[in-house]
């Protein structure tokens, strides 16, 4: 697999409203790996259609793209997390 720079390693998902799937493109091993895995786990869903050297593309269904809020926490939450955090850790 040829070495790609930040730039090259991208994810290009594509889907219209008259069709039921979309096409996920992309050359970012992380994201392939994730896929392969679904791929894997979830053969009547998820297809790898098409790999080269130094990309792959996918089938999925359109209803499995989402979209989602950015998650807000207050300062209270997270400094009972991170006192929640020093205690695990100390019990180590």
């Amino acid at each position: 697999m040829s070495k790609l720079s930040k730039y090259e390693q991208e994810t290009i998902i594509n889907f219209n409203v008259a069709e039921s799937d979309a096409v996920v493109y992309t050359r970012d091993k992380a994201i392939m790996r994730k896929l392969d895995a679904l791929v894997n786990d979830f053969t009547e869903v998820y297809k790898c259609l098409k790999v080269t050297d130094i990309d792959k593309t996918y089938s999925m269904p359109k209803q499995y793209v989402s979209y989602r809020k950015p998650r807000r926490i207050s300062e209270d939450v997270k400094k009972q997390k991170r006192e929640m955090m020093k205690k695990i850790n100390k019990e180590k």
